[in-house]
């Protein structure tokens, strides 16, 4: 559902060290390791809204707040949140029908959690949070799963049978992951205004106590949460987690070293050696389910509309230079597809860079250059603005090797920025020209809301109903065969196509105190703060 920047935050997406099953995230700490403290953390931008369906970014705070049914472990696996287990065929949780056209899945709710305000958490509030997110008065970021679902019954408290019209392969990745909404509280309130959107109330270990727009937002420990540690110790361990907002990096990296920050992903890949050898800190390398991308908006100037000219961007960009740019820690890849997915497909059609073959296919387009070296046709420039989230340096300096690599061969890209809001209407809604940034996926992500002609993150409006067919089939067959030879049958076509460019595989940089323990990073869109609950500073 969420699917950016989800890698801004932008997104969205860890190779994953420690597991993050109860049993090592929550055992082997002595109780006067564990109780208390507050815990700083850095965001590097600012937040649109805690509402976790509304936000076009990350959502980070949400994640200590809000808790799904299930959720992607760090190594991408999904484990039982509020749900008792993870619906399969296999345990009986999901059912397909006789025709193999739609399929019914019962989840098992634990019993015993509250909301933060106290009040039970039921079967109910699953279905309210369908019947809420579904309901066309509400903004949301992403619907994805709703409409697949044709009736929720909530035959006891504790149970919820979800009836769907499809097979949904991709049920664990959309709606109800994300986080379930109070129905005692948002019953008849209008989602799109309600303070929820600044205080949403949740079951997960910590509530909100205070937010700042574009400051901060406090966080305290969650009286009523439901976990417990092996030795019956009532989680979480820490009293407080502070996020602020610090969209400028260096200042996020200065307040790192000072250590009024003591955690901050997405540490630029410049500034990563300023941190490497700072007492009392530790770098790691997160993999994340994520790409980096060149996007054309197809909606926009008209030469972009010519596959020649795609072509050539794409012969023009040497996708090594870019990773050296940003410290080797990017690799190079050819499509959207991460390697991690076994359905990756390594023999999509290639652009290894050739500037002489650009420049060729460019004279072939009829663009020749002008007296300053940019090439025109018919009075008409090859002169384009790039947008990249102002603010995130890592992805600065890339386009700047972008900018330099097609200078070369006689296109002008001209930096056009945008921060906040504005960078995130921009681009759902196709407010370029050209959009170079990063997308993470779910752990099991559906391609379609990038790349079918109905697409939420479509803002650069791409539409080939070949490729829709092909992404229906994956994302709706439970048979893997099936579904990997539909999305490998799909990178194709989009490479053949080519309205984007797979640049780079950027892993996270995280910079975390030496004094946090039980952090474990998680490679999805869930964020690294999907389970804080086990966390504690050490004395």
């Amino acid at each position: 559902m969420k699917y950016q920047q989800r890698v801004g935050h932008s997104v969205r997406r860890t190779s994953g060290t420690v597991a993050l099953s109860l049993g090592i995230l929550l055992s082997g700490m002595t109780l006067a390791q564990q109780r208390g403290g507050t815990l700083t953390v850095g965001l590097g931008y600012d937040i649109d809204t805690l509402n976790v369906y509304s936000t076009g970014y990350l959502g980070d705070v949400q994640a200590a707040v809000v808790e799904g049914l299930v959720a992607p472990d760090q190594k991408a696996r999904y484990v039982p949140v509020l749900a008792t287990r993870v619906p399969t065929v296999a345990n009986g949780g999901i059912k397909v029908a006789a025709d193999g056209k739609s399929m019914v899945v019962t989840y098992q709710l634990r019993p015993n959690v509250k909301w933060s305000d106290g009040q039970p958490f039921t079967s109910a509030d699953v279905k309210f949070t369908w019947e809420a997110v579904k309901n066309p008065k509400f903004i949301a970021e992403s619907k994805d799963g709703t409409e697949d679902i044709s009736s929720i019954e909530t035959p006891t408290p504790l149970t919820v049978v979800v009836n769907y019209k499809r097979v949904a392969p991709d049920f664990a990745s959309t709606l109800f992951t994300f986080g379930i909404l109070p129905k005692h509280t948002l019953e008849g309130k209008d989602l799109n205004t309600d303070v929820y959107n600044q205080q949403p109330l949740g079951t997960g270990p910590f509530k909100v106590t205070e937010y700042r727009k574009g400051q901060y937002v406090i966080l305290d420990r969650n009286p009523y949460y439901w976990r417990k540690d092996k030795a019956g110790v009532q989680l979480p361990y820490l009293d407080r987690m502070i996020f602020k907002i610090i969209p400028d990096s260096n200042t996020m990296v200065t307040q790192l070293k000072s250590g009024e920050v003591q955690l901050a992903y997405g540490v630029p890949y410049s500034q990563v050696s300023q941190l490497d050898n700072q007492p009392g800190l530790n770098v790691i390398k997160n993999s994340v389910l994520s790409w980096q991308h060149l996007d054309f908006n197809l909606k926009g100037p008209a030469p972009l509309r010519d596959l020649n000219v795609r072509k050539a961007f794409a012969y023009a960009i040497n996708k090594a230079t870019v990773s050296k740019a940003l410290g080797g820690y990017p690799t190079p890849i050819d499509t959207v597809v991460v390697p991690v997915f076994s359905y990756s497909n390594k023999l999509v059609p290639k652009y290894p860079y050739d500037p002489a073959k650009a420049k060729a296919l460019l004279d072939a387009a009829g663009y020749k250059p002008g007296p300053d070296g940019i090439r025109v046709k018919d009075g008409q420039r090859l002169s384009f603005n790039i947008m990249v989230q102002a603010g995130r340096s890592t992805d600065e300096d890339a386009e700047q090797v972008l900018i330099a690599s097609l200078k070369a061969v006689g296109v002008e890209l001209k930096p056009d920025n945008k921060s906040g809001v504005a960078f995130r209407d921009a681009r759902y809604k196709g407010g370029y020209d050209l959009f170079y940034s990063g997308w993470i996926t779910a752990a099991d992500p559906t391609y379609s809301v990038f790349f079918g002609s109905k697409g939420v993150n479509n803002g650069q409006g791409y539409s080939n109903p070949a490729v829709d067919a092909l992404l229906n089939t994956a994302e709706s067959s439970l048979d893997p065969q099936v579904r990997g030879k539909a999305l490998r049958d799909f990178q194709t076509l989009l490479m053949q196509d080519l309205p984007t460019i797979p640049i780079t595989s950027n892993p996270s940089m995280i910079a975390v105190t030496d004094k946090l323990g039980g952090f474990v990073p998680n490679p999805t869109n869930m964020t690294n703060f999907v389970n804080t609950s086990g966390w504690y500073l050490k004395k």
